[in-house]
This record gives structure tokens, C-alpha cells and sequence, in this order.
């Protein structure tokens, strides 16, 4: 028998056997640095959705919720129709949220000082039943999000805080591998499809920081409930790449 923890040798490699190997881990896969993870549990029953920072998100990884795909080539983000919310929203969530200082603060910085870019490879894998909306990256400001990548169906779009941007396809295909880039300096959003620029939209915002995830647009409970939508109705996200940069 084999103890957790002991030692053994493959190939003439000495491995360590301590439950869930380190390669599994998201953050192994993602430079999670300076991010912090809400997932839609709530296992410290404070009526919120449950938050995982820095060092914790390090060697953090929950079925199905998030973790690594099979492959180790990406990781899977899912949140459930009925999962905990944020405080501010009527709508679960699986999502990364941009920090400083090695996890430590929230970022915050405005479209009018600097140049701020988020990139990200990523594919959308399920989408929730009755509204089959899903949010798969997005800026937020002090108060509400600016802007978002957002699937309806097959309608793969940028949203302007509810009002419709460019159409990047109308056939969006789910497990179809994508890029998308937002670009901010001068009080300008610059947003890229597979490498493209699709669209460049003029406004003003401070406190800002990025998101990316699984930020379903579906509930079956609550403000925002949608009829007939089921409670384990669920949408996903596999991200390969992402990264963050301020000059």
C-alpha cells in the first residue's frame, strides 16, 4: 500500500503521491496571480457566493465548478442556474476577477490613464436550457459592467451594458475554440475577435477591473428567475489562456 504523501520512483523519477497532483491544478494551467475566483457555492453559509483568493486559489481546484479539463490544456469554469450569487447580482457565477499586489488588493484603474489589456483563448462548452445566455469575459467598473463577450444561442456579440456592440458570428458553434481582446487607453475600449479588431467604442470609466469565467445569464430562483429554467441547468467556459496587462 501506497500512504499519501510517501514517495516512489517512475522511470527513475521520484514522484509524490498527496491526493490531486500538482498538475491539476488551474493554476497550473493559468497564471492565477493576480486574480481572485467566485464560485456559485456557499459552503461558508454567508449567504454569498463563496470567494477563493490568493494563496488559497494557488492549489485550489472543485468539481465540476472549476478545474482542469482532461487534457491539462485548459480550465473549466461552470456555474449552475441555482448556484449562489455575488451580492450584486441575480446571477451565478464561476469567474476570475483581476487583483494587484500578487492577489492581495482589487484592482482598479480608469479607460482615461494608461493602456489596460486582457486577452483570452478560450471556448464555450454549455449554455443553460430555457435562456441560454452566457457572459465569457467582461470589464466592470466601480458600479456595473462596461462592456462583455456575450453568447445568446449562437449569437457570440459585444454588449454595452445592454445595448448591443458588434456581432462577432451568428453561428457560433459550442466547443469552438476562440480569441478575444479588450484594449482600453483613452477613453476607448478596443475589442479584437481571433486577432481582428471588431469594433472600437468611445466612453469613460474608473475603478475598472476584468473578469473572465463563466457568467451565466439564467436563474432558476430569485429576482431573476426564468421560468421553467431547472435549478442544475448550467452553462461552461474552457479557458486555455488568459492574461492581463497595464502599461
Amino acid at each position: 500500500m501506497i500512504k499519501a504523501n510517501s514517495l516512489f520512483i517512475v522511470g527513475g523519477l521520484i514522484a509524490c503521491m498527496a491526493g490531486k497532483p500538482a498538475t491539476n491544478y488551474p493554476a497550473n494551467v493559468l497564471d492565477l496571480t493576480n486574480w481572485k475566483l467566485n464560485i456559485p457555492l456557499d459552503e461558508d453559509n454567508d449567504g454569498r457566493s463563496d470567494e477563493i483568493k490568493q494563496p488559497k486559489l494557488n492549489t485550489y481546484s472543485i468539481t465540476p465548478w472549476f478545474q482542469n479539463n482532461e487534457a491539462n490544456s485548459g480550465v473549466v469554469f461552470r456555474a449552475n442556474c441555482g448556484g449562489t450569487t455575488t451580492s450584486g447580482s441575480g446571477y451565478p457565477r464561476s469567474e476570475l476577477r483581476e487583483m494587484i499586489n500578487n492577489g492581495k488588493s482589487n484592482a482598479g484603474w480608469s479607460s482615461d490613464a494608461g493602456t489596460h489589456i486582457m486577452e483570452i483563448e478560450q471556448a464555450i462548452t454549455h449554455l443553460p436550457t430555457v435562456k441560454p445566455h452566457i457572459v465569457a469575459g467582461q470589464i466592470h467598473d466601480a458600479n456595473d459592467d462596461v462592456i462583455v463577450f456575450r453568447l445568446e444561442g449562437r449569437k457570440l456579440f459585444i454588449d454595452h451594458n445592454g445595448d448591443d456592440g458588434a456581432v462577432l458570428t451568428n453561428n457560433y458553434e459550442l466547443g469552438t475554440k476562440f480569441k478575444v481582446k479588450f484594449e482600453v487607453s483613452g477613453n476607448q475600449v478596443k475589442s479584437y475577435y481571433n486577432d481582428a479588431l471588431v469594433e472600437t467604442y468611445p466612453v469613460h470609466f474608473s475603478g475598472a477591473y476584468f473578469k473572465a469565467g463563466t457568467y451565466v445569464q439564467s436563474s432558476c430562483q430569485g429576482k431573476k428567475k426564468v421560468p421553467g429554467e431547472l435549478c442544475d441547468a448550467y452553462g461552461e467556459v474552457v479557458i486555455y489562456k488568459v492574461s492581463v496587462t497595464h502599461q
